[in-house]
Formats: C-alpha cells, structure tokens, sequence
C-alpha cells in the first residue's frame, strides 16, 4: 500500500478530525498503532499542524465515513495522487531546421487561415512574436519566406499536421 504524504502530520488530522480507530489510522500512514496512540496522547508529534488528506485529494470524506461505521474496514488512499502527470517537454528544433520555421507559419496561414496562434505554437514550438511578423509581413526576412508544408520539412510529423488540418477543416 501507498503512503499518504507527510504520513504523521496525516496522522494527527486524522486524529484529530475522525473517529477511525488507531489501526485504521495507522494502517493508512503506515504507522505502528501505538506510534498512533503516543500521537494522540501528545507524547510525541506535540506543535506539529495536521494535514488534511482530504483536501490534498489522497482521501475522500466518503471513505473515512466509511471506515468510521466499520472499525474493521481499511482506510484506501486515493490512486491519483500516485499518478504522475506526464508533462510534455518543449520541442527541441535543430539549428539546420530553425531557419524553415518561417516557411512552416506561412504555409499553416495559407493553407488553414483561421487557425489560432496557440495551435501554431503547439504544433511548430515558435513564438507568437514571429507568427505576428510573418501574418502582418513584417518579418525581417519576409522576402525569403517560401511557404512549405511542416510535416515536409520536418518540424511536426504527417498525422499532427492532419489532426490540426482536421480540426479547422471540419
């Protein structure tokens, strides 16, 4: 089984705030029930705050109800705050490829001109400042901007492309 996080300060709040018995708690905190007993006696753990596992989502108030009429019953931690959030890295572009970004926005903003500036971001990993420049003629090599298919030169693959053309095409 899971710990919660910060398994004694979880401890004294559920103490504290439920009526679950020392080895439901010390169950759930990993905890040895008498360590549970010396905590609500105040011999040990004494000035430390409690934290709510309810409000850090590793517990819901339907599952301490739960074990409060059951004493027998075992105190479950939530699976999401063991989930990791899979954060998407920044899209590194060669140098020989960063030269082609301009060609990439200006064929998106020929060939899908409603599309937004954040899809562009998403798709190509560029600046809203260059998308700006190239969509008002701006930019400072304008002259030498040949709009070419991303997925052509390579900064985002064929079935992104397809998803964002999708999308705005329907």
């Amino acid at each position: 089984m899971n710990a919660p996080l910060m398994p004694k300060a979880t401890a004294v709040w559920l103490i504290d705030n439920t009526t679950l018995t020392f080895e439901q708690i010390g169950e759930f905190c990993n905890l040895h029930p008498l360590e549970i007993q010396a905590i609500a006696d105040g011999e040990i753990a004494v000035g430390m705050v409690g934290h709510d596992p309810v409000a850090s989502a590793q517990l819901t108030y339907d599952e301490i109800e739960r074990c409060q009429v059951d004493p027998t019953a075992r105190l479950r931690i939530s699976t999401s705050i063991h989930e990791v959030k899979l954060k998407k890295k920044a899209k590194y572009t060669p140098v020989s490829l960063r030269q082609a970004k301009p060609n990439a926005i200006a064929w998106l903003l020929r060939e899908i001109p409603e599309i937004t500036d954040a899809d562009i971001i998403r798709t190509l990993g560029t600046t809203k400042t260059t998308i700006q420049a190239i969509r008002t003629k701006t930019h400072r090599n304008i002259n030498e901007i040949k709009p070419e298919s991303p997925a052509h030169i390579g900064l985002c693959s064929v079935d992104d492309l397809n998803r964002l053309i999708h999308k705005y095409k329907v």
